[in-house]
């Protein structure tokens, strides 16, 4: 975008990247889109060869941008939504990390107590003939299951992954799990208010673009990455087809909040349908910046509830049969 306001041809600009890209695949790309572009092929139809590194609504932007001679602007509008989503997923990351360590560091010291702790109160127990509490026995099997188990171990957690996964990949497996996802405590309203940002800020930017609605619709439904929410798309695109517009649908659905419904609502009468979508994005990127700032807060009963289980267990499962042993010598 930068290179391209100043003037430079198109030719001289992706040279520009190419030097400067620290990615040795990245460069390789790019070298072959210089390629193709020499050849007689267009930006986009060169990106388009790539749809891991360039997906569809990027694709179809800078055809839009070609076709309309807006190219500058449209890469203006690329850039914002990459590095608004970048900055979406540096704060989530930031926000989880101390969660993870937390239960990182349960489970690594869960495993030193099953695997070094527990072999040595079995050799102690096994001297004298007293029995072993439910909580001692559940370690111990837990400490056979892992010593002398391991690879069924790790051939169930393969296999349940691999199932998993292809699940996953299934049309309804797909929309299951993500059905799930959004109705998780704490993350699927997160979930949500992401989704509905990337929704309304990418159908802003397309309809800005010139890109026609049926259009966008169809590229928006592959980009908010759920399959619930793309289908309700997929809905408001067949009534949008009918020329019944995008309001009905969205309230039937249930899953669209009240504000978006309203943005759409004045949106469609006053002809600036473009415009508020923005304003809506802005509205629910508010929303998740103060849910990830406060999402310890949000989790920290779970993690609390989880700590207290594991706690509880390796407390009860160690002092119990000491205190029995202590009875055992008094008697």
């Amino acid at each position: 975008y930068t290179l391209q306001r100043a003037g430079l041809t198109l030719l001289v600009s992706l040279n520009a990247v190419k030097e400067q890209a620290n990615n040795k695949y990245f460069k390789t790309i790019i070298e072959q889109m210089i390629r193709d572009i020499e050849g007689g092929s267009s930006l986009s139809a060169a990106m388009a060869q790539y749809p891991k590194i360039f997906n569809s609504i990027y694709v179809n932007m800078i055809k839009a941008g070609e076709v309309s001679g807006k190219l500058v602007e449209i890469l203006e509008r690329l850039a914002v939504l990459g590095e608004h989503d970048e900055k979406i997923r540096l704060k989530i990351s930031a926000a989880v990390r101390y969660p993870l360590m937390v239960v990182c560091s349960i489970v690594i010291g869960f495993g030193v107590l099953v695997t070094v702790v527990i072999p040595k109160f079995v050799n102690l127990f096994a001297q004298f003939k007293t029995g072993l509490p439910v909580p001692t026995k559940i370690l111990i099997f837990i400490h056979h299951t892992v010593v002398y188990y391991w690879w069924l171990v790790i051939l169930v957690i393969v296999g349940i992954y691999l199932l998993f996964r292809n699940f996953v990949k299934t049309e309804q497996g797909s929309y299951l799990w993500d059905g799930l996802k959004l109705k998780m405590p704490v993350f699927g309203p997160l979930l949500l208010n992401l989704i509905m940002s990337r929704f309304c800020r990418i159908t802003g930017t397309l309809m800005r673009s010139g890109i026609p609605i049926l259009q966008i619709l169809d590229l928006v439904s592959h980009g908010v990455g759920n399959a619930v929410v793309a289908k309700i798309i997929h809905d408001i695109e067949g009534h949008v087809n009918e020329g019944k517009g995008m309001l009905l649908p969205m309230k039937q659905s249930r899953l669209f909040p009240p504000l978006v419904i309203q943005m759409v609502a004045v949106g469609e009468e006053t002809g600036r349908l473009d415009e508020l979508l923005i304003h809506a994005s802005d509205y629910y990127d508010t929303q998740v910046e103060y849910t990830i700032s406060n999402l310890i807060v949000l989790i920290e009963p779970f993690l609390i509830f989880f700590l207290g289980i594991a706690v509880l267990l390796m407390a009860l499962g160690i002092f119990t049969p000491m205190w029995n042993l202590m009875n055992l010598f008094k008697h």
